[in-house]
């Protein structure tokens, strides 16, 4: 069984969530929290495998609690919310959150969401990614929080698969860009985000847009 703790201040939103949790036969919602807070307590209590995280609630935010519970290593996190770009959504993808869901994503997508960061995996919808960069890349330049050095200890191939990831393609479209098995590319994405130390593809595409990583080249 999946062990799922939902931290989500909207009494209604929450309710939604949980019933469409405890409709799949290999999910138990173990607890719910209101606040930021409490989801850090009760994560300390319950040790679920995934925490649904809202991103703006009171007492503690979304992302604090995120960054707690990722670096107690507690659960994966997987947050929710409505879309409304703002630091919050940056800062939670930046604390270790393994995943982005909007709160209208299908009741199944949800599911299949939870047992994605549940197996050690992120997940992120493709198009939610590449609206996260498009905005990111809209804003002011500023200079960049990742140091270049950490490229270093990539291969020209992971390189190539780290700009596709800035430009949100997914694993589909990123062996059809570079001319290479599907399977092959969701390794060289395996190996990148393992030598970086990130937890998310879209940590690396936040990664490659703050390098200036983009546009990458199919073969000649």
């Amino acid at each position: 069984m999946i062990r799922v703790l939902v931290a989500e201040d909207q009494s209604a939103v929450r309710a939604g969530l949980v019933l469409i949790l405890r409709s799949a036969s290999d999910v138990e919602v173990v607890g719910e929290a209101v606040d930021g807070e409490q989801a850090l307590t009760l994560a300390r209590e319950l040790r679920p495998d995934v925490v649904l995280m809202d991103v703006q609630m009171p007492r503690m935010d979304g992302v604090s609690a995120t960054r707690a519970v990722v670096a107690e290593g507690l659960a994966d996190v997987l947050v929710l919310t409505t879309f409304d770009l703002d630091e919050y959504v940056f800062g939670a993808l930046r604390a270790g959150a393994a995943g982005f869901l909007l709160k209208n994503t299908e009741a199944k997508d949800l599911i299949a969401a939870v047992r994605t960061v549940a197996g050690g995996e992120g997940v992120v919808a493709p198009a939610v990614t590449r609206r996260l960069i498009a905005e990111f890349a809209a804003r002011p330049a500023r200079p960049p929080k990742a140091d270049p050095a950490v490229l270093e200890s990539l291969t020209r191939r992971e390189r190539e698969v780290l700009a596709c990831l800035g430009e949100g393609l997914s694993n589909a479209e990123i062996a059809e860009r570079l001319d290479m098995a599907e399977a092959t590319a969701k390794t060289h994405v395996s190996r990148l985000l393992a030598k970086l130390e990130l937890r998310s593809r879209v940590q690396a595409a936040v990664l490659a847009q703050e390098l200036g990583i983009q546009h990458a080249e199919p073969p000649a």
